[in-house]
């Protein structure tokens, strides 16, 4: 008989102590910094954050005592009153909402029946119109600043939330239309035949099989545009004169000239101003990560 021998600890695959091979020791090693590095980024990143939110709960003398950065001495709610009320934050916030929620309702439902129209159809000139489309959203939107304030003057419509709905929507409408028709055209085209053999028109596979199936895509890009024309300012101080008028992105200006030295009422108002946006986002997060994997894999 031959006697058989233990493995040695140092060829054990499982062996995790002193004699673990150098390559495992730096995986670990490399793992932990990484996770290191990320916290400390995440960490560096929220701290703004988080000294806007304590500002804006503490009081006006806490705040000019001992300073912006320092610990909390009193807690009080004035500041988001101010803001709110006397600030002007209210009327901003409403026309905010006026102008974002149609503008992105409008904007994807003229993308999704063009990149419909372009992904299933052939259409003549079809790539021709989506470079087009997808070139115009490459212009610095600063050279057209004066073309577009002199043409909502010709229309007459300067100074008003149908204009900024307009430059929102001309602006948005290219790149929403690039993205939906990548997605639009992955879907296989036996759905549709199959929809045409039962007598399904272009309206209705549109509605009923299209829309349905791109329901990720259209969430994660009404995530997206909400976020991206709720914050514009660049366009609203453009199109935009009366102060009544203006969203709550150009309302921050006017409360940091009528409180120059309140911080607490500034960070209030900044935290009014951003909380629609983080809520859209926590709304649509899941369909959001969805729609980016499946536009990945697609």
């Amino acid at each position: 008989m031959t006697a058989t021998h233990a493995p040695s600890p140092r060829t054990d695959p499982q062996h995790t102590g002193p004699a673990a091979p150098r390559g495992a020791r730096r995986r670990i090693w490399g793992t932990a910094g990484f996770h290191l590095s990320a916290g400390l980024l995440s960490a560096l990143w929220l701290l703004p954050i988080v000294v806007v939110l304590v500002t804006s709960v503490r009081s006006f003398d806490d705040v000019a005592a001992h300073g912006v950065g320092s610990l909390p001495h009193s807690f009080t709610l004035d500041g988001f009153r101010q803001a709110w009320v006397d600030g002007g934050q209210q009327r901003a916030l409403i026309n905010s909402l006026l102008v974002t929620v149609p503008s992105v309702l409008l904007s994807l439902l003229l993308a999704s029946t063009a990149a419909f129209a372009l992904s299933r159809y052939d259409v003549p000139l079809r790539r021709t119109l989506l470079l087009l489309m997808l070139g115009g959203n490459l212009l610095p939107p600063q050279i057209l600043l004066v073309p577009v304030s002199k043409l909502t003057e010709l229309l007459g419509l300067y100074d008003s939330l149908y204009a900024l709905i307009g430059v929102q929507v001309g602006f948005g409408i290219g790149f929403y239309v690039f993205v939906l028709h990548g997605f639009m055209r992955s879907i296989p085209p036996e759905i549709q035949q199959a929809a045409v053999i039962d007598g399904a028109g272009p309206w209705q596979i549109y509605t009923r099989i299209i829309l349905p199936l791109a329901k990720p895509a259209m969430a994660a890009l009404s995530a997206l545009s909400f976020t991206w024309i709720f914050n514009d300012l660049l366009w609203a101080i453009t199109v935009l004169r009366t102060d009544t008028r203006m969203p709550i992105t150009a309302s921050l200006i006017g409360l940091q000239g009528q409180y120059v030295s309140m911080w607490n009422v500034i960070a209030a108002g900044s935290v009014i101003a951003a909380a629609p946006t983080v809520i859209v986002f926590l709304k649509f997060q899941r369909h959001f990560v969805a729609g980016l994997n499946l536009g990945a894999v697609k």
